[in-house]
């Protein structure tokens, strides 16, 4: 395949597939603080969850397992998967919202964007993200500098239009 950017057959992610222990609690997490919205439910195993336009960007998958413990961030395999917001404001909304009900989290500034790192209830890593790549300050390149995002700015952010 030799596609370019703008080409049609270019390849794109279509979906993640989270392992769970509890389907519901699961479909319950991701309603609520990513706003995403269950789409399918089958075999009483599989949810589907979507936050636009595509049937499902996360499948979800009751397991039987146990919890896999902590796993050393230095180990390969699977990191986290990232959801975008739209802006600033809904960063803030959802930070609040992860906050109130004690979810542990780390905020970052990425000079790219604004970042959120947090588990779900099984312990996979969930982002979520604003780019700031056109803001005031903003890079638009990574270039491998995080730095800690105290909760003031993050707050102001509700002011804001």
């Amino acid at each position: 395949m030799s596609a370019s950017p703008d080409s049609p057959d270019r390849v794109k992610i279509g979906h993640v597939r989270l392992k769970v222990l509890d389907l519901d609690r699961s479909v319950g997490f991701f309603s609520r603080y990513l706003h995403m919205r269950q789409v399918e439910r089958a075999c009483s195993e599989y949810a589907f969850l979507s936050g636009g336009d595509p049937h499902h960007e996360i499948a979800l998958m009751q397991v039987r397992g146990e919890p896999e413990g902590h796993r050393s961030p230095d180990a390969p395999g699977f990191d986290h998967v990232a959801f975008e917001v739209s802006g600033k404001r809904e960063f803030a909304q959802a930070y609040l919202a992860l906050s109130e009900a004690r979810i542990p989290l780390r905020a970052v500034d990425n000079g790219i964007s604004w970042g959120m790192y947090f588990a779900d209830p099984d312990g996979n890593q969930i982002e979520l993200f604003c780019d700031t790549r056109r803001e005031p300050g903003g890079r638009m390149l990574w270039e491998g500098r995080t730095i800690e995002l105290a909760p003031g700015p993050i707050i102001a952010a509700l002011d804001e239009e």
